[in-house]
């Protein structure tokens, strides 16, 4: 594939990708100020933002491999997350006294390191076929094997705030 396409493939799938999150977003805040059509139109064109990007990652090149290499890959993304990228932001937020933002860097950091842990982890279950139910905290992302704790142990949030995914 050119070297364009491939760049312009890479774009499409961020910009679909973002697309989607926001809709999912705005579909959110619209149900909760009352508007449950409107929430159903982004929730569906949120839903279709996210078939794009599926099809643009399944485009470019050795971006999806076995699933033992994509495990090692999630797992590499996560270390690489927690230790290169998030102390800048969180360094930047901080000089800045940016508190909200600074919560939710450090935060996003310290679950990153819990991904990583769960991937390597989950290399294991694949070969002992075990299965495992996840909770994934609505406010941080922290993610919990088997049961929801009672609390975030990365932010406190109660229990009611974990979403079960089979």
């Amino acid at each position: 594939m050119a070297e364009n396409t491939e760049k312009n493939l890479g774009y499409a799938f961020a910009a679909e990708s973002k697309a989607a999150v926001r809709n999912d977003a705005f579909a959110k805040k619209a149900e909760s100020d009352g508007y449950p059509q409107i929430a159903r139109l982004f929730s569906a064109i949120s839903d279709a933002e996210s078939v794009h990007a599926r099809r643009y990652l399944r485009l470019m090149r050795g971006k999806i491999g076995s699933t033992e290499e994509n495990i090692e890959t999630a797992f590499q993304n996560e270390i690489k997350a927690n230790v290169e990228e998030y102390p800048k932001l969180i360094k930047d937020a901080s000089d800045e006294g940016k508190e909200s933002a600074l919560n939710a860097f450090s935060q996003s950091r310290d679950v990153e390191s819990r991904h990583a842990e769960l991937y390597k982890k989950a290399m294991n279950d694949m070969l002992a076929d075990r299965h495992t139910v996840y909770y994934v905290c609505q406010v941080c992302g922290y993610v919990s094997e088997d049961a929801a704790p009672d609390n975030c142990p990365v932010c406190g949030a109660v229990k009611a705030k974990f979403k079960l995914v089979e």
